[in-house]
Formats: structure tokens, C-alpha cells, sequence
């Protein structure tokens, strides 16, 4: 593991805070989701792309180093929580940006459509029991919040559910947003940090990389049938994440509405705001006692005389 030194790291948060700020949703009242450009990358353009690799390179290494002092301070979890239409490169982003992270720290779940075990529980069970232990950062690849996206752009869904007729009334949206708020805030005061992206591809650049996966042999196992028919709700997906981040954005688990027509620039803004969301926990490797700093010495001793 590169090591980025700690008197550094200052700089690289003041740094990753010009990158993640203007994407950065905490309250989401009046939000609207035509105001966030997929293209944007903040005027840089094709000539910046060898320093913004190198920014990435940099801003991997002091993921490494401040998930180094998440795992030893033992206080504080970490969960990152990727949402995003087909092919905008959630999988990308999360293979590039934690790439430097130790796996020992670091634990990645991906929700598929829930089983028959799931269904038999609360929608936000199968989640619930994925959550990272202190001193670890937990990856979630889609969430809970698929149940106020895809089962709200296909109700039909909810049938299989097997919830009481009575409890599936016109305000189970508005009910689902408040649960997430609950669980969101329970588990911010109880010592785990969230952060939140919806990687905000183009209808544009969605086909773009569907025909790839077509045209191209190395990536036709990528191509699922089922993803070009989701296209066709492509409207009905967007009003849903617009009322999803205005309804569950909070300073306390924020939405990052990260650009993701350029990938380049996609992996910067999530690494920016991984740094930010850990630099704000004060973070430090624990502090050794007298007792302990006498077994050290007395163990180097022993050591230094071996032969």
C-alpha cells in the first residue's frame, strides 16, 4: 500500500472539496434533477484528463492510508451506498476509486432482485444485515433504495411482497422515504458515516455503452436484454430518483449527483467525496499507553540482541 503522509492529507481534503461541493445534495427541498448536467466535469476537458488520473492516483492513496486509521481507531463505520441507472459504471467507479483500500477493511455487497427469503422480511432487512462493523467501510452496489425505484416504477412488484392489502395504501411511497430517514439517522448517531451517490448518466450515453456491449465481443457479457427494456421507463425512472433524493437527502447521509457521461471524471468526484466523508471523522491510529510503550521498548531490545 502506497503511503500518503498524514500532514498531507489536509491538502488533499481542501482539494477533494472543489471537486465534491457542487454535487453534493444535503437538504433536498426544491431539488431537481435537470439542474445536474451528466457532461459537466466542471470545465475540464480532454487535455486535463492526464491530471485528473493522477489526481484519482493520489486521492486512491489517502483512501488507503485514512481506511488504515478507520480500521485501527475501531470507533467509526463507513457506508457508501451506489445507485444509478444501467451502464452509468457503478462497478467502474467502485473498482478504480477503492482499489488502494485493504479488502481485510472493506466489504461489498450487491442487491439483485430480492429472494424468497428476502420477501419473507421488511423491505429493508436483507440491507440491514450487510451493514459494516466499526472500523470497516461497507459498499452497497444498489440498496434499500431500489424499493421506492423499481418497485415504484413497477408496482406490480409489490404483490410479491406479501405485505397486508391494507398496509399497501397511495402514501407507501411517502411512508418508505420516512422509514429510510428513520434508519438513516438511527445509524448516523450511532457511529456510522454515510455517503450517498446516484451516478447521473445521459439517455445519450446510456445507448452509447448498450450498442458497445452489443458490437463489442469482450464486453457482450455485459448485455442483459432486460436493461434495454428498463430504458423504455426511462422517464418514469427519472421523476423517481428526483423524489427520492429530495425526500431522503440530509447532512447527515447526503446524496453526491455525480456527472457520469465521462468516467474519468466520474471517479474523481467519488474518490473527492469518500476523502471528504472520512476526513471529517478526525481520525487517528489509537494512542499507546506508558504500559504499553515499556513492552515495546523491551521487545526491541529482545530483538536487537538476537543474533
Amino acid at each position: 500500500m502506497n503511503s500518503t503522509p498524514t500532514m498531507k492529507l489536509k491538502d488533499i481534503e481542501r482539494r477533494a472539496h472543489k471537486f465534491s461541493k457542487p454535487f453534493r445534495v444535503t437538504d433536498g427541498k426544491g431539488f431537481r434533477l435537470d439542474d445536474y448536467d451528466p457532461e459537466d466535469t466542471l470545465h475540464l476537458g480532454d487535455e486535463d484528463k492526464p491530471r485528473a488520473k493522477e489526481a484519482l492516483a493520489i486521492g486512491v492513496d489517502a483512501l488507503a492510508e485514512l481506511q488504515d486509521m478507520l480500521y485501527a481507531q475501531d470507533r467509526w463505520s463507513v457506508l457508501l451506498i451506489f445507485q444509478a441507472m444501467d451502464a452509468a459504471g457503478k462497478d467502474g467507479a467502485i473498482k478504480h476509486v477503492m482499489s488502494g483500500v485493504n479488502p481485510q477493511g472493506c466489504q461489498v455487497f450487491s442487491f439483485k432482485a430480492p429472494t424468497s427469503e428476502d420477501l419473507d422480511h421488511d423491505f429493508l432487512w436483507r440491507c440491514m444485515r450487510c451493514l459494516p462493523e466499526r472500523g470497516r467501510i461497507g459498499i452497497f452496489n444498489r440498496s434499500y433504495y431500489e424499493e421506492t425505484l423499481v418497485v415504484r416504477v413497477h408496482p406490480e412488484l409489490l404483490e410479491h411482497q406479501r405485505l397486508p392489502p391494507a398496509l399497501v395504501t397511495r402514501r407507501i411511497w411517502d411512508e418508505r422515504f420516512q422509514d429510510i430517514r428513520c434508519v438513516e439517522r438511527y445509524l448516523a448517531r450511532n457511529g456510522v458515516a454515510i455517503c450517498k451517490f446516484f451516478l447521473h448518466v445521459s439517455r445519450k450515453e446510456q445507448k452509447k455503452r448498450f450498442l458497445e456491449r452489443v458490437e463489442k465481443p469482450e464486453k457482450n457479457w455485459k448485455f442483459s436484454s432486460a436493461d434495454v427494456r428498463e430504458r423504455g421507463f426511462w422517464k418514469e425512472y427519472h421523476d423517481a430518483y428526483e423524489d427520492v433524493i429530495r425526500e431522503t437527502a440530509t447532512p447527515h447521509a447526503p446524496w453526491y449527483v455525480v456527472p457520469a457521461d465521462n468516467k474519468w471524471f466520474t471517479r474523481v468526484v467519488v474518490a473527492a467525496a469518500v476523502i471528504e466523508t472520512l476526513t471529517r471523522l478526525d481520525l487517528h491510529y489509537p494512542k499507546v499507553g506508558k504500559d504499553k510503550l515499556k513492552q515495546l521498548a523491551a521487545a526491541r531490545q529482545s530483538l536487537l540482541k538476537e543474533k
